[in-house]
């Protein structure tokens, strides 16, 4: 990662001091240039201070008061395409990008402005404070960057040096490198330093840190400085040269890495060994100094890659094999110019070689309009995968918006797929054509049609592609693409179309919302043919919720008219039609006016052309309601009158006594109302009693109430019961006067009914008067006798009784409902065994029968509750009970839901932390335990083995979202156990299984990581060569040395025996209102 604009802390230090570079004092100055304690903070004036000690006090503080420096600085930050954590370029500027630019301002407080270079690559404008500014850059590396790691080994006692004074070294070093560097605690035995960042920062921290630990070595350190230049004769091709020196010598040789721009090259080792190695290196310093010579040529820059080479491989090479450095320019620098260094004779070849690989790739472009690109590239890049299968080694680019495409490869084969790719062009361009149409983006949808029905016809009718721009554009232009008479025919077909809807017409109709569903009729039936009639337009009713009664018609001008007069005449036969009258007919009618099959009603609607809604079976309505024309309904109303008429029959009166009134009472208090016939129920059963007639006698008179019909029609069958059975005397108008009330049998007159004198005798209130035939007589007075409800008791065990009950009464009131009768359970407190039930005796049996066995079930079910109540234990370790369960509880939910059985695991405080409770039927609950020790005995035979992958590989062997990893152990039915972040040793992967299938897990890893390495070590060595940082800042840090604060002399602490103030004590010079921070420790978090 480049930056621009670098500001050190020294320079800040500077800054904010006010010294200018050329201001400092040099170490050889006189003590003298130092301000004093007065000059550089003047003490504030006395109130009896004269003018004159005034004018001087106020030239004091004006006499040396340094100009002012903004405190904002500006630095920006470049991160390449393939070192972009987020590449989505549709979502620039949005999702989850943003969103961590916004953490990262809120955070540091820094300004953060990011923009898109043609490359893809994404550069960061950061502003603010240097503090602010350095804390964004090190978010950015580490959350917009991804991430790479890396390890270097230095002695135990040399991590100190490292950290430095209260960490402050430590943190100088990750913010200066851009890393995050964790060093193990004392306690830990390992000299592993990790060092997670960019790969750039990766090669700076490790340079620093074998420096520090190089400085701190026993062994004697020799710096010595050599050009830059010079570096690739020292190391040799491929670090030959270097390696042989520190072999033959037994010195350690640090040359700084291309990317590191520094001279300076360090030895450590004995003495002798290190005076040996830097004779050596100087030897060959002045050797290649006194004898090489250089050459600059231009080589275009896109052509620079090709003579880097994979890896570096190609410089590398053509130093090994002439002897000559290659020079390469930055990337992000323009320059094309490339210098080879050597032996003067030697330079020609490597001229050669360098023309040679620059040239063996080209860049070539093929002009071809950029509508037909998609057409070049086929249906899912069928036509250019045939290109690319021949020529692998050629990249093929489309820009889009330009008219032309790009070829980059190897020279042949870039000729090659020109000449095939032109004659796709000139083929496409001679049978292809384009046309654009402009149509008012408001017709858009219509030209489109509902789901696409209208332009789909046009594109296959004509075998054009047509295109329409989306709504959001607000674009009127319409583009045909395809063989030119079907362009020609399609933009002919839209235009009529186009034009025929700008000349269409609106129209509304108010028409009542009753009538819609009749004007669309059954399934869209009706309203399909007024659109058949009218298929040009449009009709649309609103929504029922609306609750409006507006129709639009929208279609050519005539047609609309032509259609609206037809839906008003409609409406008009609708509204004649729909005169409705009521007509009251007994409940009991209903079913006679029906007929049978329907038979009647259908007859009388089909002669009147009539509607007739009959009230529900269910309803208490007695009303028939008649729709139609007025005339037809009255016909249809007298018709149903005189079917009702001819129905009515007369009924006549034999007398049995009613029980007593205390049995009454005794009968009403065990009988709920629920239970107690209604007279409905009464008319019902006497219905099948033909010509008799039921009076109830009163209490106060020989007069009846009988079973008379709801209205005052005398030729009704319908009964109810009078609403008094005892009270003051009511005259019936079925009845004859008290003195000559008698007995009806056979049509002769009997004795009159009297009060009998005995007090144990029925009273007249209680006796209920039949009259009719004696046979029928008889017959109703079996019917009545059976409507009088009876109770029994059952005996149900007392425990049960809860259970009959059900949640709420929900069980014991849906018996009730099917078996018609009322079911009492004694109260709790009274533990009795007996439940009564209630009802007609018709009833009694089925509701008996129903409670017992209900009873069976309920003790049925108790005992197949004690049978599941089975337990087992099982003692498991506890280091196995995370695979029993497997992931998400996939495993145990398995055993559960096979054998039915519940398994509970031990809790976290439990003591027995090895048993595992199963519950459930004796012998599922066996087979659950066989199954679980199954899966155990198979868990004891497996092996764990430890191998070492190379961190860096590990993303790549887990995969996105963990697929990668989670295919090898399905394939090889192994677990992997990959190290956390701050582990010992990243690099350490744990493999669990059977033994056999362990060795083939590894062998399987080891071939990915081989694989896998090749690309991160390519990968590395690129941005090496590709991507050199500036030398401006490492050039200034060097020159400027460490920053003394500010100094001043005769200070107040200097004459006693105080301790100067330290300025980043907060207790020396507190922030106003704002805590103090606590230091993060140098070793890292605290563990708990």
């Amino acid at each position: 990662m480049s930056s621009v604009a670098v500001l050190t802390q020294e320079s800040f230090n500077e800054h904010r001091s006010g010294l200018l570079p050329e201001q400092r004092p040099s170490a050889g100055e006189d003590e003298e240039a130092l301000p004093t304690y007065k000059e550089a903070f003047p003490p504030l004036p006395e109130k009896a201070a004269s003018p004159e000690g005034t004018q001087e006090v106020a030239h004091t503080w004006t006499a040396k008061i340094r100009p002012i420096k903004s405190s904002i600085i500006t630095q920006v930050f470049h991160v390449p395409l393939e070192e972009r954590k987020y590449k989505d370029i549709n979502q620039f500027g949005e999702g989850d990008q943003a969103k961590v630019c916004v953490d990262i301002m809120h955070k540091t407080g820094a300004h953060l402005e990011l923009s898109l270079a043609k490359d893809q690559g994404l550069s960061i404008m950061v502003s603010g404070k240097l503090d602010a500014v350095m804390k964004a850059r090190k978010e950015i590396v580490s959350r917009l960057q991804t991430q790479a790691s890396a390890t270097v080994a230095i002695p135990k006692e040399h991590h100190r040096f490292v950290i430095g004074k209260n960490g402050e070294k430590l943190q100088e070093l990750e913010l200066k490198t851009a890393t995050k560097i964790q060093i193990p605690r004392p306690e830990d035995p390992s000299n592993q330093i990790k060092i997670s960042g960019t790969k750039e920062g990766l090669e700076k921290a490790k340079h620093e840190i074998l420096l520090i630990s190089a400085e701190q070595d026993k062994r004697a350190v020799e710096r010595v400085n050599i050009d830059k230049v010079y570096h690739p004769f020292i190391t040799g091709a491929y670090n030959k040269v270097v390696g042989e020196m520190s072999q033959d010598t037994g010195a350690r040789i640090n040359v700084p890495p291309p990317s590191v721009n520094k001279t300076e090259i360090v030895i450590t080792g004995e003495k002798e060994q290190v005076a040996l190695a830097v004779a050596m290196i100087k030897k060959i310093y002045e050797d290649k100094k006194k004898n090489a010579t250089t050459i600059a040529v231009e080589v275009k820059k896109s052509q620079h890659k090709y003579v880097i080479g994979p890896k570096g491989n190609t410089l590398q090479e053509i130093l090994d094999k002439t002897g000559v450095s290659v020079e390469i320019p930055p990337s992000d620098s323009s320059s094309e110019t490339v210098i080879l260094r050597g032996e003067p004779d030697r330079l020609g070849q490597a001229l050669t070689e360098v023309y040679a690989k620059a040239n063996s790739y080209t860049v070539s472009s093929v002009s071809a309009p950029s509508w037909l690109h998609r057409f070049i590239i086929g249906k899912k890049g069928q036509n250019l995968a045939k290109i690319t299968q021949q020529m692998p080694k050629v990249h093929i680019e489309f820009t889009e918006g330009e008219d032309k495409i790009t070829l980059e490869g190897p020279t042949k084969d870039v000729q090659m797929v020109q000449s095939q790719i032109q004659a796709i062009v000139t083929d496409l361009v001679s049978r292809m054509d384009y046309a654009e149409i402009s149509v008012d983006p408001k017709f858009h949808r219509h030209l489109i049609g509902k789901g696409g029905v209208n332009i789909n016809r046009i594109k296959e009718l004509h075998k054009v592609t047509v295109r329409i721009p989306p709504d959001n554009e607000k674009s009127n232009l319409i583009r045909i693409e395809g063989d030119p008479q079907g362009v020609q025919e399609a933009k002919k077909e839209l235009l009529e179309l186009a034009s025929r809807m700008e000349n269409e017409r609106t129209k509304d109709l108010i028409i009542e919302q009753r009538f819609h569903r009749a004007i669309i009729g059954q399934k869209g039936e009706k309203i399909k043919e007024v659109r058949d009639k009218f298929p040009e337009v449009i009709i649309n009713f609103p929504d029922p919720a609306q609750k409006s009664d507006i129709v639009q018609l929208r279609g050519p001008r005539t047609e609309v008219e032509k259609c609206s007069k037809f839906m008003q005449k409609i409406v008009a036969e609708m509204v004649e039609n729909s005169f409705s009258v009521s007509v009251p007919i007994f409940k009991q009618f209903h079913r006679n006016i029906i007929g049978k099959g329907g038979s009647n009603i259908k007859k009388i609607r089909e002669e009147t052309n009539t509607k007739i809604d009959l009230p529900a079976e269910n309803s208490n309505s007695e009303m028939i309601i008649i729709t139609g024309k007025k005339a037809n309904c009255e016909a249809a109303r007298n018709r149903i009158l005189a079917i009702q008429k001819e129905l009515v029959r007369a009924r006549a009166v034999l007398t049995f006594s009613r029980p007593s009134a205390a049995d009454v009472n005794a009968k009403r208090r065990a009988t709920p109302p629920s239970c107690t016939p209604s007279p409905n129920i009464i008319s019902s059963s006497l219905e099948k009693v033909e010509e008799t007639s039921v009076r109830f006698a009163t209490a106060l008179g020989p007069e009846s109430s009988s079973l008379r019909p709801r209205t005052k029609t005398r030729s009704s069958s319908q009964w109810s019961a009078p609403r008094k059975r005892c009270g003051r005397p009511r005259r019936s108008w079925r009845t004859a006067p008290a003195a000559e009330t008698a007995v009806q049998e056979n049509g002769e007159a009997s004795e009159e009914v009297r009060e009998p004198a005995d007090p144990n005798a029925p009273k007249k209130c209680d006796v209920i008067v039949i009259s009719g035939r004696k046979e029928r007589c008889e017959a109703a007075v079996e019917a009545l006798k059976a409507l009088v409800p009876v109770t029994i008791e059952v005996e149900v065990p007392f425990e049960l009784h809860r259970y009959i009950i059900g949640q709420k009464g929900s069980g014991i009131r849906k018996m009730m409902d099917e078996f018609e009768v009322n079911i009492q359970v004694p109260a709790p407190d009274q533990q009795s065994d007996k439940i009564s039930i209630t009802g007609l005796a018709n009833h009694l049996d089925r509701a008996k029968d129903g409670l017992l066995e209900r009873v069976k079930e309920l003790q049925a079910e108790q005992e197949d509750r004690a049978l599941r109540s089975f337990k087992l234990t099982i003692t498991v370790d506890p280091k196995y009970h995370p695979k029993i369960i497997g992931r998400k509880g996939a495993i145990i939910t398995n055993i559960r839901t096979e054998h039915d059985v519940n398994i509970q695991f031990p809790e976290k405080n439990d003591e027995n932390q090895d048993q595992i409770t199963i519950t459930g039927y004796e012998h599922k609950a066996i087979a659950a335990r066989d199954a679980i020790q199954a899966i155990v005995d198979d868990l004891e035979g497996m092996v764990s083995e430890d191998i070492t992958l190379d961190s860096r590989v590990h993303a790549r062997i887990i995969g996105a979202r963990g697929k990668g990893i989670r295919k090898i152990m399905d394939e090889f039915k192994v677990d992997l156990r990959f190290p956390q972040s701050g582990a010992a040793d990243p690099n350490t992967v744990t493999v669990t299984g059977r033994p056999e299938l362990v060795d083939e897990a590894i062998d399987h890893l080891l071939n990915l990581e081989e694989e896998y390495m090749a690309d991160v070590v390519e990968n590395e060595a690129k941005m090496a060569y590709m991507r050199p940082p500036s030398s401006s800042a490492a050039a200034g840090d060097e020159q400027r040395g460490p920053s003394k604060g500010f100094v001043v002399r005769e200070a107040p602490w200097t004459n006693t025996n105080e301790k100067a103030p330290d300025m980043s004590s907060s207790e020396d010079f507190p922030s106003f209102g704002a805590p103090v921070a606590a230091k993060a420790s140098p070793w890292g978090p605290k563990r708990f």
